[in-house]
Parts: structure tokens; C-alpha cells; sequence
């Protein structure tokens, strides 16, 4: 896995837009996702609407996904 940013592509609510993840932050959204039964574009629009004006989506993800797993643990 590469530690860099890559770019990938969402929809949200119709309107499509990318966000730059590191794999390992990509593939835990994807799992947890998954975990949930929603569609990844679903759940990124949900996390973009709660995120505010502070904080980018790419961001905004990174903390999700850290909140999920410290939450369950």
C-alpha cells in the first residue's frame, strides 16, 4: 500500500467530486460502508453534510473512519 494521497471519485447527491485518501483510509471507509449496507456515496454525502465549513472532505473521512474504529474498541 502506498502512503500518498490518491484521488478518487464520489457522487454526491448528484453532483460528482473527488477527495485525495491514502489506501488504508480509502479501504476503511469502503469496510465500514460495507459494515453499514450503504453505498459509499451515501455515506460520504451523510459525513459532507455533518462536516461543517472547517474542515475539507477528505477530512472529514479520515476522522470518521478514526471515530469508527476508536468507538469500537
Amino acid at each position: 500500500m502506498n502512503g500518498r494521497p490518491k484521488k478518487r471519485s464520489l457522487t454526491l447527491r448528484g453532483h460528482r467530486t473527488s477527495v485525495s485518501l491514502e489506501d488504508e483510509f480509502w479501504l476503511a471507509f469502503r469496510e465500514i460502508a460495507a459494515e453499514k449496507s450503504r453505498p459509499i456515496n451515501a455515506l460520504a454525502a451523510e459525513i459532507d453534510e455533518d462536516r461543517g465549513t472547517d474542515c475539507g472532505l477528505a477530512s472529514a473521512i479520515r476522522l470518521y473512519v478514526l471515530r469508527h474504529y476508536r468507538d469500537a474498541t
